[in-house]
């Protein structure tokens, strides 16, 4: 069964539009969703948790319907939103005492080994929390009731490097169980790279691209070399050439490896070089 299936979603706004999303994440996987601010990561997540109503499509969590079965969502997806949403005035200790009320598989144990963890304190109120504290203690209620999905939208931002990989290595954690899973958003890319298998590109609404992590990264490079050079490389094969940017200094393209002829000469290219390809230069097809 997989995480989480989206088909054809779409939701307009007076300015803006989520255009036909697809996405599929796999059981035991984690699924980096990329892409600037305002480019609709909120609101796919706010779709997928009942929060907003879809014009047209379906979403399936957890094998659920995401409309008819929301409270069962609610109860088996940890969220973390960059808005952490808990009243200013309770402490960390007050929170664990209220989400003991509203999850019926809360764990105090391992929020509180969480608190411990993030050194967060337990009776300093919530509005004189850090930014990054703040992030930290919607990270530590998100996996402290058992949730078999979690949703973290921009988890990382506000916190220092040191931290950051430490969200790395526990979600890497949580999902050697293969029923759990993980859907992050995020414009910080280089903590996506190490941390996905799967990468979706979304911008102004779309999804540019879904793909395997090391399918990317082994399929794609980058050429560097004339203009003439990059639409030759496009005339021997209208598939090879996907984005190019042409400058008066010279010209560079992502390519798909195997559209080129043997002998052509790439570099390597990394998931945010090939996101900011992909927004920036142009497209070829």
């Amino acid at each position: 069964m997989n995480a989480l299936e989206i088909k054809n979603l779409t939701k307009t706004f007076k300015d803006f539009k989520l255009s036909n999303i697809n996405l599929t994440l796999p059981s035991g996987c984690i699924l980096g969703l990329v892409g600037e601010n305002g480019a609709g990561k909120s609101t796919t997540v706010k779709l997928i948790l009942d929060m907003l109503r879809a014009d047209s499509g379906s979403i399936t969590v957890l094998g659920r319907d995401s409309r008819r079965d929301s409270l069962y969502i609610k109860e088996n997806v940890g969220v973390v939103f960059d808005d952490i949403g808990i009243s200013t005035r309770l402490s960390a200790a007050e929170v664990g005492k209220v989400m003991k009320n509203i999850y019926s598989n809360w764990d105090s144990s391992e929020y509180m080994r969480l608190i411990d963890k993030f050194s967060l304190p337990m009776n300093k109120p919530f509005k004189d929390f850090s930014r990054g504290m703040k992030m930290k203690l919607g990270i530590a209620i998100a996996m402290s009731h058992r949730a078999r999905l979690l949703l973290l939208d921009e988890a990382t931002s506000g916190l220092d490097p040191v931290m950051r990989d430490e969200i790395v290595s526990m979600l890497n954690d949580y999902t050697r169980d293969e029923t759990h899973s993980v859907l992050i958003s995020s414009h910080i890319v280089s903590d996506l790279e190490k941390l996905c298998d799967y990468i979706a590109f979304i911008h102004k609404g779309e999804i540019l691209l879904c793909e395997e992590k090391d399918i990317l990264l082994s399929e794609y490079g980058i050429m560097r070399g004339s203009e003439s050079e990059i639409n030759n490389m496009s005339d021997i094969n209208p598939d090879a050439v996907l984005h190019k940017k042409i400058t008066p200094y010279g010209a560079e393209a992502i390519v798909k490896k195997n559209c080129l002829p043997a002998g052509a000469r790439l570099g390597a290219v990394g998931i945010e070089e090939l996101f900011v390809f992909m927004i920036k230069g142009e497209n070829v097809k």
